[in-house]
């Protein structure tokens, strides 16, 4: 065969794995390096963008991945070893599917809208902004700079005529959705429809099992490392201390952008790391039982039961508001619209007799509101996944 033969099959061989997957090409944000806009390694920032078509061609939704935190100097330096800190170690293309699927059969409202999903490898939710570079550790903080240069990006290649828009996220990222939505929706057109989806980005600011809240320290943290504090929204940064802004129940309190907020009562991840943390969990009582509930004392499961009840206390501002959309489900799981199957698989989760799909299809295109909480009990869902889902 020769170098011109081989060269075709190999390219009729790689268009039918990325036509065939729904695998999305790397696009590498070069120009934002000169502008300080960089991963936590010094690297470009880069996202996937799969074109809207027909009438979505002026559509947009900017999805923002997760993938948790670090916190100070040793966590950050491991990360940017890893795709989470560097955009040279992240994989090529990226399957889209559930809220950023292509087909209609599996996502109705969206399918053909741009849809773009921005890496992740800033580690504080892309809220950093520290100029200076220690020379001993190269780490840039420059989470904050990440988003807008991308945001800016895509306003030059057509999201500046946008006529529908959303910003949404996983996990990290669902909360960047939320700490951004005001920001973001001031950057697009005032003709805009704008509205905000959180993925399991609804971190409440819990109590631990001692009683404690392991977690504010922890954001703390991250606030002080990266900076973020002035990239926080300042309607809840002048009204309080400003690192707890962080927690979504008091940035929603003054949010002007409608926010859609999808989440397990019983989130896998805020199970193992709100409300059992290793840090405060001494005696390793709860290293089995956060891992697999099934394994959980009585008493431990009425602690996890209890967990809803303060994640309920902190959704009150989002259901005070009929703008507001919620999807709570009883589920122990994390991040459930990025699969088909559980955005809108006939066996996904549904809550109110309604899949999560159509509920933020039908909250977003104001064809009625959408405010549902599950039944109260863990699990009591029959619809809900047998293992839990993660990001």
């Amino acid at each position: 065969m020769t170098k011109l033969k081989q060269l075709w099959s190999s390219l009729i061989i790689f268009a039918v794995v990325v036509i065939g997957t729904g695998a999305v090409p790397i696009t590498y944000l070069e120009s934002a390096v000169a502008k300080g806009a960089v991963c936590l390694d010094g690297s470009a920032p880069a996202y996937h963008f799969d074109k809207g078509s027909g009438s979505g061609v002026n559509n947009w939704i900017v999805h923002m991945e997760g993938g948790g935190w670090c916190t100070d100097i040793a966590t950050c330096v491991k990360r940017k070893s890893t795709m989470k800190g560097s955009s040279k170690l992240m994989n090529k293309d990226f399957g889209f599917s559930g809220i950023l699927g292509g087909k209609q059969s599996t996502n109705p409202d969206f399918y053909n809208w741009n849809r773009i999903k921005v890496r992740y490898c800033d580690g504080s939710s892309f809220t950093g902004d520290i100029e200076a570079v220690d020379p001993a550790n190269k780490l840039f903080f420059r989470g904050a700079r990440v988003w807008r240069a991308v945001i800016d990006d895509l306003m030059a290649k057509g999201m500046s005529n946008a006529q529908n828009a959303i910003l949404s996220g996983c996990s990290a990222g669902a909360l960047a959705a939320i700490l951004n939505c005001d920001k973001f929706a001031s950057i697009l057109p005032k003709t805009a429809k704008v509205k905000c989806v959180s993925d399991a980005g609804f971190f409440i600011h819990g109590k631990d099992i001692n009683g404690g809240s392991y977690i504010e320290s922890y954001y703390g943290k991250v606030a002080a490392t990266h900076g973020s504090v002035k990239s926080l929204p300042v309607s809840c940064t002048s009204s309080m201390k400003p690192e707890l802004c962080f927690f979504p129940q008091y940035v929603v309190k003054t949010m002007q952008t409608p926010l859609f907020v999808i989440n397990a009562a019983f989130d896998s991840w805020q199970i193992k790391n709100v409300l059992a943390p290793t840090a405060v969990d001494k005696r390793k009582e709860w290293s089995t039982c956060k891992l697999d509930l099934k394994k959980c004392t009585t008493s431990q499961l009425q602690t996890v039961q209890g967990y809803r009840d303060q994640m309920l206390a902190a959704l009150a501002p989002v259901r005070a508001t009929t703008a507001s959309g919620l999807f709570l489900d009883s589920c122990h799981a994390h991040c459930q619209g990025g699969s088909a199957a559980t955005w809108s698989g006939a066996d996904g989760p549904q809550v109110g007799d309604t899949k999560m799909a159509k509920a933020v299809g039908d909250w977003f295109y104001e064809r009625k509101t959408f405010q549902n909480v599950d039944c109260p009990l863990l699990n009591c869902n029959p619809t809900c996944p047998a293992v839990s889902t993660e990001d």
